[in-house]
C-alpha cells in the first residue's frame, strides 16, 4: 500500500488508529451516562437521551474533544472519570513495532490528535508510546479540529512537512478528506478502530487491518 521511498514524514492519529477506540466509546457511551445520571438524579435512559443530544450538537468541533468543556457542560470531573476506566486503554497490535520501524527507516514521526492534552497525558502515561515520536501535537494547540481543512496548513507552521511526501493514517473519514483537500498525498484509513466492533466503511480510502501490512523494509 505504501512506497516508503516517497515518504519523509508520517502523521499518526491516536484514538482508533494507534489505540483501541473501545476505551473512548465505552467512556462516552457507557461510563459517562452512568455518572451523569447519578450526578443529576436522572433515570439512566433520560441521561443517555440528554447526552446524545448534547454530543450531537458538538460533534466535529474543538469542544467535542475538550475535557475542560465537558467538565463544565456536564458538571462532572471528566479527567477523573477517565482515570476510573483507564485500565481499558489499549494499544492496537504491532503499533510499537511499526513505530520502531519508522524511526529505523529515518522517517519523521508526529502524533497529531484531536484529543485534549489531559487525555493525551493519561494515554501516554498508560502506553509509553511517546518515546517513539518527534512531536506530539493536539488540535487544541493548533486552534482547529483536524476535520477543518485549515488545520493542516496551520500544522505546517508548527511542523514543517512536505504534503506531497507525507503519509497520514487516521480512522476518521472527515479528517482524511480534510487532509486530502489540504494537499496531503498519502492517506490511509483504519478498518477496525474499535476492536469490539465490526469493520467500518472506509469510503474511498485505502485502509489497513494490521500495521504489519505496511512495515517499512
Amino acid at each position: 500500500m505504501i512506497d516508503w521511498r516517497v515518504i519523509d514524514t508520517v502523521l499518526l492519529d491516536m484514538d482508533g488508529t494507534l489505540l483501541d477506540l473501545h476505551f473512548d466509546n465505552h467512556f462516552w457511551q457507557e461510563h459517562v451516562p452512568v455518572r451523569y445520571a447519578e450526578r443529576h438524579d436522572l433515570p439512566h435512559a433520560e441521561a443517555r437521551r440528554r447526552l446524545t443530544d448534547i454530543y450531537r450538537a458538538k460533534a466535529g468541533t474543538l469542544d467535542w474533544y475538550c475535557v475542560d468543556f465537558w467538565t463544565r457542560e456536564l458538571q462532572l470531573d471528566i479527567a477523573r472519570l477517565k482515570e476510573e476506566v483507564a485500565h481499558l486503554i489499549a494499544v492496537h497490535p504491532d503499533v510499537p513495532r511499526f513505530l520502531e520501524a519508522l524511526r529505523a527507516a529515518g522517517k519523521g514521526v508526529v502524533l497529531v490528535t484531536n484529543a485534549h492534552q489531559k487525555s493525551l497525558t493519561l494515554k501516554m502515561a498508560r502506553t509509553g508510546l511517546q518515546v517513539h515520536f518527534d512531536l506530539l501535537i493536539t488540535s487544541h494547540e493548533v486552534g482547529l479540529p483536524k476535520e477543518d481543512p485549515a488545520f493542516w496548513p496551520a500544522l505546517r507552521a508548527m511542523v514543517p512537512y512536505d504534503p506531497a511526501r507525507t503519509l497520514l493514517i487516521d480512522d476518521s473519514l472527515p479528517v482524511l478528506r480534510a487532509a486530502r483537500q489540504a494537499g496531503i498525498a498519502h492517506l490511509l484509513a483504519v478498518y477496525r478502530p474499535d476492536t469490539r466492533q465490526p469493520e467500518k466503511d472506509v469510503g474511498e480510502f485505502a485502509a489497513l487491518r494490521h500495521f504489519t501490512e505496511i512495515l517499512p523494509q
